[in-house]
Formats: C-alpha cells, sequence, structure tokens
C-alpha cells in the first residue's frame, strides 16, 4: 500500500495515511512495535531516537534504548534493530509517550550534546531549542550539563552548547 501511495511510512513496521502529520505520540507508537512487548516497560528510547521522536532528527537506523542501571541488560543484548545504553535514570528523565517509554527533552537534549557527534548533533539540539513546547532552553541545558557527574564527553558537550549560544538568534 505505500508502494500505491496509499500509505506512507512512519518508522519501520508503522505507517500513516497520506497527508496525516507525524506526531511524537505516533513516532513513539511506530519506534514501540519495533521493541518486544516483553521488554518495552524496561527500555526507555533515547539520544537521536528520542529527538526523532520529538520531531528533532532525523528517522534514526537503529532504536537507542536505555536500560537504567539498576536492571540488568544481558537479556536484552539479543533484541535486533536496537542499541542499549546503560544509564543512570532519574524520576524526571522519562516521560510515557504512544505505548513506550521516552527520555523527556531536557534529558534527550543533555544526552545528544553528551554522547552525539557534533555533526548529527548539533543540528538535532538546535531543533529541540527552537520548540518552546518541548521546554528546553539553552542556559538550563547548560546547566544541566555542568552539573553532570565527571563523565567522557563533557567538555565535547559543553563545546558544542558554546558554538549554539554563539550563533545569531540563538535561543537562550
Amino acid at each position: 500500500m505505500a508502494a500505491d501511495g496509499v500509505l506512507t511510512q512512519l518508522y519501520q513496521r508503522g505507517y500513516l495515511p497520506p497527508g496525516s502529520h507525524a506526531s511524537p505520540q505516533l513516532r513513539a507508537r511506530a519506534a514501540s512495535l519495533v521493541v518486544a512487548p516483553a521488554i518495552r516497560q524496561r527500555v526507555v528510547a533515547g539520544r537521536m531516537t528520542a529527538a526523532w521522536i520529538y520531531g528533532c532528527a532525523t528517522e534514526p537506523d537503529r532504536l537507542a534504548l536505555l536500560v537504567d542501571a539498576n536492571r540488568r541488560i544481558s537479556s536484552l543484548r539479543s533484541v535486533r534493530g536496537c542499541t542499549f545504553h546503560e544509564v543512570r535514570l532519574g524520576p524526571f528523565d522519562v516521560v510515557s509517550m504512544g505505548g513506550l517509554m521516552v527520555s523527556s527533552p531536557l534529558r534527550t537534549a543533555v544526552d545528544v550534546a553528551m554522547h552525539v557527534d557534533a555533526e548529527r548533533g548539533v543540528p538535532a539540539l538546535r531543533a529541540l531549542l527552537a520548540r518552546p513546547e518541548l521546554g528546553v532552553r539553552l542556559r538550563l541545558l547548560r546547566l544541566a550539563v555542568e552539573a553532570s557527574p565527571r563523565v567522557p564527553h563533557k567538555r565535547a558537550a559543553l563545546a558544542k552548547l558554546a558554538a549554539l549560544a554563539a550563533e545569531p538568534a540563538a535561543p537562550d
């Protein structure tokens, strides 16, 4: 049906009628279809996957799934089409959307700044900052990165944020 133009592919097994708007809830629902129901409540869509769900990045090749460090991820390694990242998740780091747990907009922005290369990360950060409904502000993002404990890539993250701040009309 997609080849005939009756449906528009949203993500892998998720489709929309042509002309429909792909909302964050619909993107999350489409991504949830890739995650096995048995593990859906144990993982959180994060990094560039969450940025895509919020409409701030291109569709990911593989879903980036976060697993709280308090949970075992050895049983999840065999899931196809996903990459897993063991992280510490706080109570305000996760939202439920479209049948999938997704990192909050601020947590997504922090993770993109810290863990995604500048070529892909800076445009996603710019898009996250440009959407007022997400509530991510450059100053808040900078404070969140600075407050992170000693972690690899913190300097690179701050450099990405400094580059964004130097752009004309950067949202603060």
